[in-house]
């Protein structure tokens, strides 16, 4: 990996030198993933991904920053990141995916160099923007892949406008409340984080070098030091109110369970059996609402599985993209 710091390029050479990546896949099922003593280095260079974001105007008044790699007249496929992250949240995945693929990155409302309203900040608010986005972009059909509140609004999309709807990948995402799935009373529960009631004491400006964001933004193997301190950096400059507002309404009781029955597309379903916020209740959930889903859980990973081993997620992430509709 370069030095980040370096930041000469063009946004012109930064998306020919994104598109022109040759992204090695083995194409077979994974295996476990190795035991990991050092963060995976990141094969791409931040400064290139960051000068590569494109921006367009929908309908509804909302503006998205996206960025496109891969190849430009592959398979579409939308990647969209988690609560407080942003499309830099793709960077140790991409390089990985197969290079067939065209990969369109988005900052989702709220976040990144997507606007930031007032209002609205529910599901289908998420999930319409993407729509739009992709009339924008006048792509009648795509893969999504979600990733945490993404994972949900993947599902909402997937749900709202089959039609538009190829494959789902959902990683570490949830299915909601669902009778059955609670716990048996005196079972020993894995530690999970209360981030709710921290984020409701947060003020600004936040620090992004605090506690609570470095356990935000912490795994149980290690990731790149400087990636995390981008996204801390960046999540910090999201204005309090944005993150209030989809704590309450896109992340609060969402009801997942009424409608993940409208979603019939192919899935598979991606967790870290250490993920401290999605666990076992979400994982069942989950899997009871789409019993057709493909499923593979990494013991030794937590909720970002392809920022600690990306070659391992992709491995099964490419196979399942690249298989025949």
């Amino acid at each position: 990996m370069r030095d980040p710091r370096s930041t000469t390029r063009s946004a012109a050479h930064a998306v020919a030198w994104l598109a022109a990546l040759s992204i090695a896949t083995t194409g077979v099922a994974a295996p476990a993933p190795a035991p990991v003593v050092a963060a995976p280095p990141l094969k791409m260079d931040l400064d290139d991904f960051e000068h590569a974001r494109h921006s367009v105007a929908l309908p509804n008044g909302m503006t998205l920053a996206y960025i496109e790699a891969g190849n430009p007249t592959g398979p579409p496929v939308v990647l969209i990141h988690g609560f407080t992250d942003n499309a830099r949240d793709w960077v140790p995945l991409i390089p990985e995916l197969d290079h067939s693929l065209r990969l369109i990155v988005v900052d989702i409302r709220g976040h990144g160099q997507s606007s930031k309203p007032e209002c609205c900040y529910g599901r289908i608010d998420f999930a319409y923007d993407i729509r739009l986005l992709l009339d924008a972009l006048k792509i009648e059909r795509a893969d999504i892949v979600g990733h945490s509140l993404g994972s949900i609004i993947a599902q909402t999309f997937a749900e709202y406008w089959p039609q538009r709807t190829r494959r789902v990948v959902l990683i570490s995402s949830s299915g909601g409340a669902r009778d059955g799935c609670a716990p048996p009373a005196g079972a020993v529960q894995p530690p999970t984080m209360d981030f709710r009631s921290q984020i409701l004491q947060l003020k600004e400006p936040i620090d992004p070098d605090s506690k609570f964001m470095v356990d935000w933004w912490s795994s149980p193997t290690p990731v790149d030091a400087e990636f995390l301190r981008r996204q801390r950096r960046d999540a910090a400059a999201i204005p309090l109110r944005v993150w209030l507002a989809v704590l309450g309404q896109g992340l609060a009781g969402p009801e997942l369970q009424a409608t993940l029955p409208q979603l019939t597309a192919p899935v598979l379903l991606i967790w870290g059996e250490k993920d401290p916020i999605f666990g076992a209740k979400d994982r069942c959930s989950l899997r009871a609402a789409l019993p057709a889903a493909q499923v593979r859980l990494y013991p030794e990973l937590g909720h970002n599985p392809f920022w600690e081993d990306p070659a391992a997620v992709a491995a099964v992430i490419n196979p399942f993209l690249l298989a025949a509709p």
